[in-house]
Parts: structure tokens; sequence; C-alpha cells
């Protein structure tokens, strides 16, 4: 390399730690090394395939728009793994970079570093590698209503936040079913905090911490991923239901702590709360559970309607003539009751038929196009705290004398009847039972359901106690 090279070389590793910072430059380009310059090319080499594969999918504009600053004429760059390197005699270092090639254990030429088109405002969200972001998923499109008010008022707090304010809810933590509108909410937390240049927010699935987790661990370039990691102002994970194994667990849960203990904001959605996270290390849930939890109920027809309404808008932005009758709106707000994704589908539905056949859109066609979206109403979920109330206040005892370790009759047979309709009411499994009746082994609850299952085929009273109360959780 020549000293003009060497000079270039340091220029551009100057532009790009200004570009992306000095956390992330430091985590992910302070072991790239230059190889060569070529008149339209740039070859650079890092020591394992975690980092190459982790810049090419994530730093390609960056590192090539740095370069063009500097040479214009550069079209690409080309990446590579590098060999270990060691002492070598004098007259070896000095051979031509083709001739060192040969020694590397990537021998074959690595795919181009080209620059990738994306959304200006995903730009900087993009390049800390973060999950891919809708654009339709901002604030902008959210319809509030009841049922999500409180949500929506806490992420718009985290979203509106500025680096060193006090953070008023660490963790934010929001449940909801599938389809009511969680990873709207987080997406659009994500695309307000990149708006701005001040703080970094990154937006993973719990899927993608995972392989970055896992590929780390074997490239043995855990250290930069999880310096990486604590150097963002703003961590949002969605999907936590789906974390899985115990030393990515305590990853997340160290990562957890290192970020709160920071002051720094993390924004996390699941689709229960953290309580019934079985999977989940108790510490992690204790953590979770310690900050704002906030549960985003089932839309109500009028949140249904205003949903309608809006994609129906959404959708005439780009066709002026599709319109749709209000009696068909309403129609479509009072079926569909199961998830928002579902009347996205509707209107979607009503679009493609309306356009495909030159027709406008009737309730005679409404109800022809959706009718398998109608779907039955599902029974409500029940949950164990719900039986342990119901039936504390049966049997005129009280819930912590259920979980207590009293074994006196007045307390025996409620715990046996609660433990009973917690394995029939819910899918919680014997042990998880266990664990919420104060911590009890899972034979003392399947000798428990035994013994109901058998005292009810003969005991008419207590029959018709239980049957009481399966109404009363089930109404």
């Amino acid at each position: 390399m020549t000293s003009t090279e060497q000079d270039r070389w340091t220029r551009v590793k100057g532009r790009l730690r200004s570009s992306v910072g000095e956390d992330v430059y430091s985590s992910w380009f302070a072991r790239m090394d230059l190889e060569s310059v070529q008149q339209e090319s740039v070859h650079l080499s890092v020591p394992t395939r975690f980092l190459k594969s982790w810049i090419q999918a994530h730093y390609a504009e960056r590192v090539l728009s740095c370069w063009q600053a500097e040479l214009p004429g550069v079209e690409r760059v080309d990446l590579t793994v590098r060999a270990m390197r060691c002492a070598t005699p004098a007259k070896e270092t000095a051979a031509p970079v083709e001739a060192r090639r040969t020694e590397r254990n990537d021998a074959r030429p690595a795919p181009e570093l080209r620059a990738v088109a994306t959304a200006p405002v995903s730009a900087n969200h993009e390049a800390l590698g973060g999950s891919p972001l809708d654009p339709r998923l901002t604030f902008a499109s959210f319809v509030i209503g009841r049922s999500n008010t409180l949500a929506h008022a806490a992420a718009r707090q985290v979203a509106e936040g500025r680096r060193g304010d006090p953070v008023m809810f660490n963790p934010l933590y929001i449940h909801a079913g599938v389809g009511l509108g969680k990873t709207h909410l987080l997406q659009a937390v994500t695309w307000a905090g990149n708006s701005g240049i001040e703080r970094k927010v990154l937006y993973l699935t719990a899927e993608k911490f995972m392989y970055g987790f896992v590929a780390a661990l074997k490239t043995q370039t855990a250290l930069a991923f999880k310096e990486a990691l604590r150097g963002i102002d703003v961590l949002v994970i969605d999907d936590l239901q789906f974390l899985q194994g115990k030393s990515t667990q305590a990853e997340f849960c160290h990562t957890l702590n290192a970020l709160i203990d920071a002051g720094r904001q993390v924004v996390i959605a699941a689709d229960r709360p953290p309580s019934d996270l079985e999977s989940l290390d108790d510490r992690v849930r204790s953590r979770l559970a310690g900050g704002l939890v906030v549960e985003m109920g089932s839309l109500g027809e009028e949140l249904r309607l205003g949903i309608l309404k809006s994609r129906v808008a959404a959708a005439r932005a780009h066709h002026a003539s599709f319109d749709v009758p209000d009696q068909v709106l309403d129609y479509l707000a009072k079926s569909i009751t199961h998830n928002g994704r579902d009347l996205e589908g509707a209107v979607n539905r009503l679009l493609a038929h309306s356009k495909l056949n030159a027709t406008a859109v009737t309730l005679e066609m409404a109800e022809r196009e959706v009718r398998d979206l109608i779907r039955p109403q599902e029974p409500k979920r029940i949950k164990i705290e719900d039986i342990q109330r119901v039936v504390a206040r049966q049997y005129n005892v009280s819930r912590s004398d259920l979980l207590s370790s009293r074994r006196t009759a007045n307390v025996v047979r409620p715990r046996q009847v609660a433990m009973y309709l917690a394995k029939t009411l819910t899918l919680r499994s014997l042990p998880e039972i266990g664990r919420r009746f104060g911590g009890r082994d899972h034979t003392t609850v399947l000798h428990a359901v035994r013994k109901i299952e058998a005292l009810v085929v003969k005991d008419v009273a207590l029959s018709e106690e239980v049957e009481s109360l399966k109404r009363q959780l089930q109404e």
C-alpha cells in the first residue's frame, strides 16, 4: 500500500467514523483493513465471516459512499475474510497482494459490496442492523380507540423523548393478541426516533436478536455484538415470546439490565404479559414486570370502523375512484371482529375486485368477498389469576390462602377446585400451574385434578358448584 493510498484510507475511516458514530465504528469497522485500490474498485478485508456478512448486509451504502467522496470513480467495494497473519520473513512481506490472497480462508471472490436503495428515514436504522421496517406503520396511520389509548400515549412519550431526558417507564412492555397493533406501535416508535439524528433507535424481532447473538458467538465477535447493542439509546424488541435458549436469554437479560441501568429506553412487545412467559427466566420476567406493562385489548366496533375508514382513505390516495359506501363499512365493522389484519385484508379484497372488474363496491359484493374472514367469536381467554379470584370469592377465602401452605379443610378443597379449573380451562402445564399456586410440585396439581374429577361424578353439589364457577369465568 502506497503512502497516498494509506492517506486516503485514513480519510475514509474518518468519514465513516463521523457517519456512524464512535460506538458503531469501534464495534464493526475498527478491524477492517485496506488491501488494495484499483481504478473502479476497492478491496477491504475483515478478520471474521460474521463481520463480513454483517457489514455487507447493513453498511454497504455507508462504506461505498465514504469511498466515493474520496474517489468518485469507485463503483464497488470488495470485502473478504483474511487469514490469521503471523510473522513472516522480510522478503515475503514484500509479496504483492494477489500472492497473499491464495493463503486466505475465503479463496473465492467475495460478493460485491454494492449500495442498496433504502428509504431515507430508515437509513440510520438499517445501518444499525435492525429488522426491516414497514413505511406504513407510523403514528400518523395508527387509529386510536378505547382499547389502545394508554399504549399509544406511552409509545408517543417514548418516541418524543430526547437524549439525556429522565426515562419515565422502563421497560415499556406492551402485550396483545395477534393483529391488535403492537407491532405497529413499536415500528412507529422506531420511525419517529430515527427521523432525527439525536438518538439511535433499533428495532429487532426476538428472532433477529437470537440470530445476531448466536452468529456472534460462532465467529467469536460476541463482544462487538454486545457493545453495539448497549450503545443504543432506544432498544425496541418485538415478539419476545419467541426468545429461546438459555444463553440467548441470559444475554438478553444482561443487555436489558445494562441499558436500563444506563438510563437508556427499552420497549418490548409480546402476545402475553411477563408473568405468562413461561420459557423466560424468573429474573427476566421480574425485570419486565418492573416497568410499565400495558395491555392492548380487542378492537371495539367503533375502533374497527375507524381502522376501515383509515385504510380506505389510504387506498384512495393511489386509486382516486375507489369508494366504499358507509353501509358496507358498517357491515364490515360489525362482522369482522378478529383483528386489524383481517380488516385490512377486507379493504384490499374490495379494492382488487373493484379495480380489476371495473365495478362499484356494493353490500352484496362485500358479503360475498369477505365471508371467509367472518369468524365465530373466540371463547374468552381465562387466566389463572381470574380462576383464583372467582374461587376465593365462591368459598369465602382469600387468594393468599389458596397460595399458602395451609392444610385446613376450608382451604384445601377450594385450592383443589382452583387447580382443577386451571387445568381444564387453560392451556397451562402442570408445572406452571403448580408454580402459580405458591410454587407447588406438579404432582400436587395432578393429585388435585384427579381428586376433583372423581368427586364431581358422585357429588352432585360439588358438580353444580364447579359448573357455576365455569359459567362465571366464561361469561
